[in-house]
């Protein structure tokens, strides 16, 4: 099992999740978050005076899925997210040694 984790632009979080639902993914985990990559923020503008935000609001998505949908979900992930822009954001791919759910006490591949 691997868990792919995606900090993608929040206005792609509707896209990506239809996007993902079509491929057969039942259930992810968002959350909202701030950070920066190379674009270090931007300068705003307020009440006439110039400040810099440094960490922009980003939303992050968590999947732990089989490993034969890895390849699948990345696809879908950078269709979706992509607009050529800086700060599309990335992918982060891990591997799950164990997952079990809760409420059944299944574990492995049947509790994903």
């Amino acid at each position: 099992m691997k868990k792919i984790e995606a900090i993608i632009k929040p206005f792609k979080l509707d896209a990506m999740k239809d996007k993902l639902n079509e491929i057969g993914i039942d259930g992810l985990t968002v959350s909202e978050v701030k950070g920066f990559g190379r674009q270090r923020g931007q300068t705003e503008l307020y009440r006439g005076s110039q400040y810099v935000v440094d960490f922009l609001p980003k939303t992050k998505i968590e999947i732990v899925v089989s490993d034969d949908m890895v390849e699948k979900v990345i696809t879908a992930i950078v269709e979706t997210a992509r607009t050529g822009r800086i700060g599309d954001g990335k992918i982060f791919v891990e591997t799950i040694d164990e997952a079990i759910r809760i409420r059944t006490g299944e574990s492995g591949r049947e509790a994903v």
